[in-house]
């Protein structure tokens, strides 16, 4: 998760996404999760969308470790109305529509696409 500012609700966050995760809705691109309040106080953004990390380069998808590699994805925070809009009309038409309206992925104020 990229943020505009250091939070100690984002540590939270990430606990959130890994507890998630773990207990049985195994998140991969693509997957969303609702976080049961906004990202931070005044934001619409009360979900997380699984997404490519497009802000830092395709390089830091794919981490190579000894024996392997991690996958990084991207939680990126978004609104109850674009995942109904995701769900509706699929991921690549919500990701148009940020590309359209040339969203500041960091903002938290930032208006819905929908």
């Amino acid at each position: 998760m990229t943020a505009h500012v250091r939070d100690q609700r984002f540590v939270e966050l990430m606990g959130m996404i890994a507890y998630y995760h773990c207990g049985g809705h195994r998140l991969d691109l693509e997957h969303s999760m609702p976080i049961g309040d906004p990202w931070v106080p005044g934001s619409t953004c009360d979900h997380l969308l699984i997404s490519l990390p497009y802000l830092h380069g395709p390089a830091l998808e794919q981490c190579p470790l000894p024996g392997g590699h991690a996958r990084i994805l991207w939680a990126l925070p978004v609104t109850a109305a674009e995942i109904e809009f995701r769900r509706r009309h699929g991921h690549e038409a919500l990701e148009q529509l940020f590309d359209e309206a040339e969203i500041v992925p960091t903002d938290p104020f930032r208006a819905s696409v929908v």
